[in-house]
């Protein structure tokens, strides 16, 4: 018994591994700096103006496990890039939190906003020398601000600052990887799934 086995053969595919959305890159809030007042308040506004439903945000219904590493990082680029106005928000409401449970902290904070506003209403008039060299706003705030760290650290704020960072991070990472993002688009949408590619 003889079995033919002739024929060309075409080469197996080589899986290259998963391709996350946009290449794995997503967009955060930048701000321009040296940031003026006007620049600040439309910074601010725009990012107002992109928040996302909070109704949509907090929908406990979406909230699913991930079935796959590749889909938990996935979801995870995706759920940033969506939510970055709503987890920039969510960074400023523990800061403010942070302030209000912290009363040393929120008076040396007020004192520092209060110097930066004279300094502020003193260069709306008039431009401020220093051994005769005129110095800029932005200066000025920069020394505010190094001056101002003996005593945010003496009233805790390096602590503080650590945890609402921590806090941050932690509730931004957890609501990326078990908020389903693929839920909220249409099929024709979406556009980012694993991929097979032939190696030449």
């Amino acid at each position: 018994m003889k079995i033919d086995v002739e024929g060309d053969m075409e080469p197996a595919e080589t899986f290259k591994g998963f391709k996350l959305p946009n290449d794995g890159k997503f967009s955060l809030p930048s701000i321009p700096i040296p940031l003026t007042k006007q620049e600040a308040m439309e910074w601010f506004s725009t990012r107002r103006q992109s928040i996302r439903p909070w109704s949509t945000f907090f929908s406990t219904s979406r909230f699913k496990y991930p079935k796959s590493a590749q889909r938990l990082s996935r979801r995870v680029v995706q759920n940033v890039d969506h939510f970055q106005s709503n987890y920039f928000f969510v960074f400023i409401g523990l800061f403010i939190y942070c302030l209000i449970t912290s009363p040393l902290l929120l008076f040396a904070f007020a004192i520092v906003l209060g110097v930066c506003y004279g300094i502020f209403v003193k260069n709306t008039n008039r431009q401020v020398t220093l051994f005769g060299r005129e110095v800029s706003l932005a200066q000025q705030y920069s020394l505010v601000g190094l001056c101002s760290m003996p005593l945010f650290y003496l009233v805790g704020a390096g602590g503080v600052m650590f945890w609402v960072l921590g806090a941050s991070c932690f509730l931004i990472m957890a609501h990326a990887a078990f908020y389903d993002f693929e839920g909220l688009v249409q099929p024709s949408e979406e556009t980012f799934e694993l991929t097979m590619e032939e190696v030449v």
